[in-house]
Order: structure tokens, then sequence, then C-alpha cells
């Protein structure tokens, strides 16, 4: 057994002995000593397993005290962002207490470092995604309907459904099928009408960061769990030589968001013109869409607009892209041509 070893089984011991600030002062202890001799796989060690053993223990705020330590010596250190790295950090992010609030931190301290020494910029699709999901879990115990979710939506909430969405953006391609499911359990919960609301919740924020192929996966999830679970709604098929759409005529707003896809794909400015026409009495219920649907014409369809601040969607800025402002701008000023089916006519309730 290594000196590294001994250490940990030590403190491990007195931490079964109930003896938690005595093993968390030593550990860190012991664990400064190899950081000012940058000897930084021994502190990595030594944090790692002192974290977990706290966390297993019910410790939450002495684990994920070592736990922030951890991830301060992978900035210290230079650590890049590595499979066996990831791993840690995520065994020490699965055992964290539900409710400890040095989780959230951890989990921002994690994403910050994958950003910085990784190569992805919003960080590691693999630690958003877990991250999220767990987010999405502990939020699937509690009650929501869709006006508590959007009032707890902001770059300062501690909320789960708000920490879900964000890093389930920024997640894998299982990610959509997560945030589609949790979207759909939390409608469930609310109005029947209210379908839309938490569809686009799975939809857009996919979109403003130039994901359609997440974006159309979540609402497939959604629809398809949608139409199995409620077999007396009215959900009729229209279908094309190109294209293959349900129509759900008690949801428009549903419909709606269903061909704005199908519009993107074609890349056809006119025809995402007349959809937000047809149905603007139906967004203009809504009240927030406005914004959103903006920049998806202009990030999809070369329609410009004025610039100018909302804070609704200067807090969507912040949260997915880094600040505010909105998503990124298209390469080139005409609109994006993605190839694949042609949408029906917007006519269709």
């Amino acid at each position: 057994m290594s000196k590294i070893e001994k250490t940990i089984a030590r403190q491990q011991e007195k931490i079964s002995e109930g003896q938690f600030y005595e093993a968390h002062q030593q550990l860190r202890v012991v664990a400064s000593r190899y950081v000012k001799s940058s000897n930084w796989s021994a502190a990595i060690d030594i944090l790692h397993g002192g974290a977990l053993a706290l966390l297993k223990a019910g410790q939450g705020g002495s684990g994920g005290d070592l736990g922030l330590y951890l991830l301060d010596v992978y900035v210290k250190g230079d650590i890049p962002v590595r499979a066996e790295e990831k791993g840690k950090l995520l065994a020490i992010l699965r055992a964290f207490p539900p409710d400890e609030p040095t989780k959230k931190r951890f989990v921002g301290d994690m994403v910050a470092w994958s950003a910085r020494f990784g190569d992805y910029e919003n960080g590691d699709p693999e630690l958003n995604h877990v991250a999220g999901t767990l987010y999405a879990e502990s939020g699937s115990r509690l009650k929501y309907n869709y006006l508590e979710i959007l009032m707890l939506s902001g770059p300062f909430s501690d909320s789960e459904p708000y920490d879900a969405e964000r890093h389930l953006a920024m997640g894998t391609k299982d990610s959509p099928e997560q945030l589609a499911r949790v979207e759909y359990e939390w409608y469930t919960q609310d109005e029947s009408h209210t379908a839309a609301l938490y569809a686009a919740r799975a939809i857009f924020p996919y979109l403003l960061i130039g994901n359609l192929r997440s974006a159309n996966k979540a609402h497939l999830i959604f629809t398809s769990r949608l139409s199995a679970s409620n077999k007396a709604l009215g959900v009729q098929e229209v279908s094309s030589k190109s294209s293959d759409v349900r129509i759900y005529p008690s949801l428009p707003l549903l419909n709606f968001l269903g061909l704005v896809l199908l519009a993107i794909q074609r890349g056809s400015a006119d025809l995402y013109r007349q959809l937000t026409k047809h149905y603007a009495p139906y967004i203009k219920e809504v009240g927030i869409w406005d914004e959103a649907l903006a920049h998806i014409g202009e990030q999809y369809f070369g329609i410009k607009i004025p610039r100018q601040g909302n804070p609704l969607f200067d807090m969507m800025g912040s949260m997915f892209f880094g600040g505010a402002g909105g998503p990124p701008k298209p390469d080139k000023a005409k609109p994006k041509k993605v190839e694949g089916p042609a949408p029906p006519t917007p006519d269709l309730d």
C-alpha cells in the first residue's frame, strides 16, 4: 500500500468512527503539502478519496469543500480534460446529497474548468449532461407548473428546472431525450393546453445555439410521449412526398413548433414569416416567445432584427452563450439553408 493509500485509509477509518471534522482538516493539510510541492497527482488522489468518503458518510459540506479544493488543484496544475479527470469529478458529483448547497458551486467550477482546459467553450458535454440529468431527477421529485418554472428560471436561480435546462442544452447527443422527458413530466403536472409551453423549453435552447438536430429530437420525443399518453387527444397525420407531420387540432402552438422546425429544414424565410403571422394571436398569448422567435428568424432565415435589450432573452443569452446579446450570428448574411423535407402549408392549426 502506497503512502497516499495509507493516508486515505487512516482518514476513512476516522470517518467511519464519526470523526468527520478531524478527518476533513487532516486531509486538507496533507493535500496542501502536496500542492506546495506541485505534486498534483498526489494532491488529486488525496482530495478525491477524501471527498468521496465524506460525501458517502453524509457530510455534504466537508466533502463538497474537498471537491472544490480538488477543482482548484485542477486549475493550478493546468490539468487537461481527460476521461480520468472527468471520472473523478463525476464520482464526486453523484455522491452529493440532493439538497447540499455546495453542489451548485461544484458543478459551476467543474464546467468552468472543462471550458478553460478542454475543447468546448461552454464546458464539456458529458459533464453538462450528467449535471443536467441529476438536476432533472431532483426536480422531477418536486411539483412545478409552467409559471413557477418561468419565475424560477434566472441567472441567480437555485432551482432544479433552471439548472437542468441550462446544462442539458450544452450536453451530449443523449441530452435532448433527457430534457424532453423532464419537460414532459413537468407538463403532466399542469393543464393539458400548456403542452407547447413545455415543449418549447426543450426546443428553443437547441435552436438558439444552432443545434437543429437536437431540437428535432426533443420535439419528436415530447410529441411521441404526448400522443402515447393521451389516446383521446385528436391527432391528424398529414403526409406528403417529402414530410410527415402530426397536427393537434386542440394545440395550435404545438403545431407551430413543429412547422417552424420544418421551415428551418427548408430554409424558407417567406414560410417562416407566414407561420409567425398565422399563429401570432397564440404567440401573443404566451407573451415570452417574441424575442426567441426573432433571433431564430435572424439566425436561420436572415431576417434582421433591431438590437434592443430584453431581460428574459439577455438571461438566456447569458445562460447559453456566456454573455448577453443573443445567439451567435450566421456566418453569412443570407439565410441558412439546411437540406430537408419541405414543410406543409401553415394554414393547419
